[in-house]
């Protein structure tokens, strides 16, 4: 998939490189646009990789909702404000936390996304969740994410806990950090 995003790439080049000069800076634009775009999806892909989402409805605040993660699962979930994720919309820039806790002596990291800022969702498909919670790094037992789901079910504000797929989601390059 990358050697064909590659061969794209190389071929819209050599088209820039023969448009007359007085049409190169637009030309440029639309190129380093499609640069990004197949970048993204193919960063989108790797990001992917031995990942879990589970989404979570609790319409609480989400320092609240953290806390009372950290006290159920012993976790120490941060909020990282270097992950917070910038969206502009309609001429405006929407904030959303992302809060991080990588256990230890392992490369498993869980991390929780607030899924609305201000009227805004980052996965406007899903916007009845409030969280979003990624587990990334190494592979997550079935059993172990169903631990999961049952604990988070046991928080009193826990409406509903469900596991997403990655492919039914159409915004998923707004998680990536």
């Amino acid at each position: 998939m990358q050697i064909t995003y590659y061969f794209s790439l190389i071929f819209a080049k050599q088209i820039i490189n023969s448009i007359p000069e007085q049409f190169t800076h637009y030309a440029k634009q639309y190129y380093i646009h499609l640069k990004i775009k197949f970048d993204n999806t193919a960063l989108a892909e790797d990001f992917f990789d031995d990942t879990h989402l589970l989404g979570v409805v609790a319409p609480i605040k989400d320092y609240y909702f953290v806390w009372q993660l950290n006290q159920l699962f012993n976790f120490n979930f941060v909020l990282n404000n270097s992950l917070e994720i910038q969206l502009s919309k309609r001429n405006r820039n929407y904030y959303f936390s992302v809060y991080e806790f990588t256990i230890p002596n392992t490369s498993l990291t869980h991390y929780l996304y607030t899924n609305q800022y201000d009227g805004e969702y980052l996965l406007p498909e899903l916007k009845h969740l409030d969280f979003l919670w990624l587990v990334k790094g190494q592979s997550v037992s079935v059993p172990e994410l169903h631990h999961i789901i049952e604990h988070i079910r046991k928080i009193t504000s826990v409406q509903l806990v469900m596991e997403l797929t990655n492919e039914k989601i159409k915004s998923k390059e707004n998680l990536i950090l």
